[in-house]
Parts: structure tokens; sequence; C-alpha cells
């Protein structure tokens, strides 16, 4: 996963079809066609909608772009993130990104399929 500085982060990439997309707002009501990336938005760390948005975005929908969580993004939401179907987080100003990358580190599989690993660890 992609981690990104809020300093850093640009809310339109130059030459992608960006959406940002309302925590409230059901994604199989859009039209994806030509979309590049889609920015989640996380308006609490609290609020875990997004995940389900994300999710939905990959698994049901086949969407094959980036999807980017924005707001209140922590570090310890990032494994959960990664396995929602997220590429890339804009982290919180006050968190730190060599710290989080070491999040990933953490666990080296996991017994449930996912977003991007369908398969449960027994059947792989």
């Amino acid at each position: 996963m992609k981690l990104i500085a809020t300093n850093e982060a640009a809310t339109r990439a130059a030459g992608q079809n960006t959406l940002q997309l309302a925590n409230d707002v059901d994604p199989s009501t859009l039209a994806l066609d030509g979309v590049d990336r889609i920015d989640l938005q996380f308006p609490k760390f609290t609020d875990g909608r997004a995940y389900s948005q994300a999710f939905l975005l990959r698994r049901r929908l086949g969407f094959k772009g980036e999807l980017r969580a924005t707001g209140d993004v922590l570090i310890d939401q990032l494994v959960q993130m990664q396995r929602s179907g997220f590429d890339s987080a804009v982290l919180r100003a006050d968190q730190d990104a060599s710290a989080a990358q070491a999040q990933f580190a953490r666990f080296s599989a996991f017994y449930q399929g996912d977003a991007r690993t369908l398969a449960p660890l027994f059947a792989r």
C-alpha cells in the first residue's frame, strides 16, 4: 500500500479521472467507466463505512483503478484498509509514515480471504 503524507496529497492527479466519494454514497449507483481513482472519505477514524465501499467496489463491482483512503486515517487502520481493497492512504498529519510501514510486517498471512485474495488460507 502506498502511504501519502497529508502535505503531499493532491486532490486531483494530472491526467487522471478521479472521483471523491462521501462515505454515505452507494458505489453501485455510480458510472465507473473511465474512472482511474476513487478517493473514499473517513470523516472520523471510528466511521468505517469507507471499508464497505472499498470492498463493494473491488469484489462486487470489479473496480480495477486506485482506491485511496482520505480523511482521519490512522496507522492502526492500514492493514484492514489494504485487506478491504485500498491501494493508497493519505495519513492524518500527526501520523508517522515510517511507523505506518511497519504495520504491514506484523502479519505474514491471514486465515480469511479478503478483497484481493479471495480464497481462505486452507484453500491456497
